[in-house]
């Protein structure tokens, strides 16, 4: 599955191709910040350059998973559940392990545009009333309360409603409130003598996947059409990866110019 997956991932789209293309959820997130960074990943496979792996969050996100899990096989409430009055228990699926695998996760063919979508999901709850309940772990250290307030954050709350969109897409009833279950490393303590002290709070949010498929339709068109325009920064402004690239080219050939150097004859000597 694994090989498959990679190898799927690395073919670039070709504009009109019949095959299904597989798109993460990720993409689409790609594909609201900046539509040029989107297309050049999609068409040319240029992405952008990624930072180091945050191993703590991923540490924190597994543990969470394995302390949810011992309630889920119990059938009871998770205590933070119970704290935050959530008449709800972690659902148990037959396919919970698949929808949270990063090479599978919850997928669903887009029949309109031939676009596999998926993405790995955290955890989903199930209420008295039979409704699958999305939920997302998120991990931080801050001096701060953690909350979905600032800006940036719309990020987390689009990730919960293509969340909501693709469980509903395989069959279950979503309620529209989800949960962020959000842990914040305290920064307050002493010292570190070989333990970060986490405080966890669980934000309710109340997602509308309306706009998911209409955006879906409008990837699409940006696959298949010529190179977009740059799209806006998290903080605001126009998108930090294209206008560093824009920078650094425009340095690159007033250099060259100054060198009598064709923009020909550095192609050459860069693809030595």
């Amino acid at each position: 599955m694994a090989n498959n997956y990679w190898s799927e991932r690395n073919k670039p789209y070709i504009p009109g191709q019949k095959d299904v293309f597989k798109l993460s959820r990720s993409k689409i997130e790609l594909f609201v910040q900046c539509p040029r960074c989107f297309w050049l990943d999609i068409r040319m496979k240029i992405k952008r350059p990624s930072g180091p792996p945050f191993q703590i969050n991923k540490a924190i996100d597994e543990l969470l998973k394995k302390e949810f899990d011992v309630y889920r096989a119990k059938g009871k409430s998770h205590p933070l559940m119970v704290d935050n009055q959530i008449k709800a228990v972690p659902m148990q699926h037959d396919d919970l392990d698949k929808w949270r695998h990063n090479f599978t996760g919850v997928s669903t063919l887009h029949e309109p545009t031939n676009l596999h979508i998926f993405g790995a999901i955290d955890d989903i709850w199930i209420n008295e009333d039979g409704e699958a309940i999305i939920v997302d772990y998120k991990a931080t250290s801050k001096a701060t309360e953690v909350s979905l307030d600032a800006e940036w954050q719309v990020s987390y709350k689009r990730q919960m409603e293509i969340y909501q969109w693709l469980v509903r897409r395989n069959g279950l009833k979503v309620h529209s409130t989800g949960y962020f279950v959000y842990t914040n490393g305290r920064m307050d303590m002493d010292g570190f003598f070989d333990k970060v002290e986490f405080r966890t709070k669980v934000i309710p949010y109340t997602g509308d996947d309306s706009w998911v498929e209409p955006t879906i339709i409008k990837m699409k068109a940006c696959m298949d059409g010529d190179m977009p325009a740059v799209g806006t920064a998290a903080m605001g402004g126009e998108c930090d990866y294209c206008s560093y690239a824009r920078s650094r080219t425009i340095d690159t050939l007033k250099h060259l110019d100054k060198k009598s150097i064709t923009v020909s004859q550095a192609l050459k000597q860069l693809e030595k």
